[in-house]
Formats: C-alpha cells, sequence, structure tokens
C-alpha cells in the first residue's frame, strides 16, 4: 500500500470515528490553537464569552503522556439554550455547546462538534425548533471562520 493510499485510508476512519460519535466534523486549514484561538475570536465579536478553554494535550503532558494537540472550546448563550432546557432539561448535560480542535497522526487538524439535529434527536425535542434552527446556523457560521 503507497503512503498516499495509507493517508486516505487514515483520513477516512479518523472522519468515520468522529462520525460514529454524533459530531459534525469540519477539517481546518489552521493549527489546533490557531483554530480555537479563531473561533474565541469570533464569538468574541458576536458578544459570547467564552466560559472555558480545554488544553487536553497539556493535561497529558503535565501527566507524563503524550497526545497530540487537542482542545475544547466551551460557550453558550442562554438566549438560545434557556428555551431547550425549558423543553428538556436533561438537553442541560449538552450545554453550553462545546467545540473540538484536534490533530490526526497525519497531522491534519479537524474540528468537530454536536450538532443540533443530533441534540434534537438525543434528547427527543419536538418543539423549540427555531433555537434548534438558530444554533444550527450559529455554529456552523462559528467554525466556518475559525477553519476556513
Amino acid at each position: 500500500m503507497n503512503r498516499m493510499m495509507i493517508a486516505a485510508l487514515g483520513l477516512l476512519l479518523s472522519v468515520q470515528s468522529a462520525l460514529a460519535s454524533d459530531l459534525t466534523v469540519r477539517p481546518s486549514k489552521f493549527s489546533v490553537v490557531e483554530t480555537i484561538d479563531r473561533l474565541a475570536a469570533t464569538l468574541k465579536e458576536k458578544g459570547i464569552v467564552p466560559a472555558a478553554r480545554i488544553d487536553h494535550a497539556a493535561a497529558a503532558k503535565s501527566a507524563g503522556l503524550d497526545l497530540k494537540p487537542t482542545q475544547v472550546l466551551i460557550f453558550g448563550n442562554p438566549k438560545l439554550g434557556t428555551p431547550l432546557m425549558q423543553a428538556d432539561r436533561h438537553i442541560a448535560i449538552d450545554l453550553p455547546m462545546r467545540v473540538l480542535a484536534w490533530e490526526d497522526d497525519q497531522g491534519k487538524v479537524w474540528v468537530g462538534y454536536v450538532s443540533s439535529q443530533t441534540l434534537q434527536a438525543r434528547h427527543k425535542i419536538s418543539s423549540q425548533t427555531e433555537p434548534l434552527q438558530t444554533l444550527a446556523r450559529a455554529l456552523e457560521a462559528f467554525v466556518k471562520a475559525a477553519t476556513e
């Protein structure tokens, strides 16, 4: 098997793994750090203050372990999240939203997040379509700004 086929197989397995976990996945043109920095800046421009940034690779390093760059940015908008929690309090386990950026074994950076459709199905929310649609559009726009 040549290197290109191996790389393509690795890419396919990476995306399949993310899809199996209900993530919407997009490639990023930037490093993990720059992708998350760009996402945080985009959110701040929209008046959304990130709640937390988790650097899993730094945590692994502090434990004497190696992990390719992997970071999560946590953020939310109470105007969107509250109506969803009013419809089903269980959705609070998935809120505020989280966006994951990681570097795969081939050095490619990816971004993943749980889509509003997945949240709707997971929590069986039949109402609140407007906040879910707004959430979907916002997440897509934020991730696009961070990755392209």
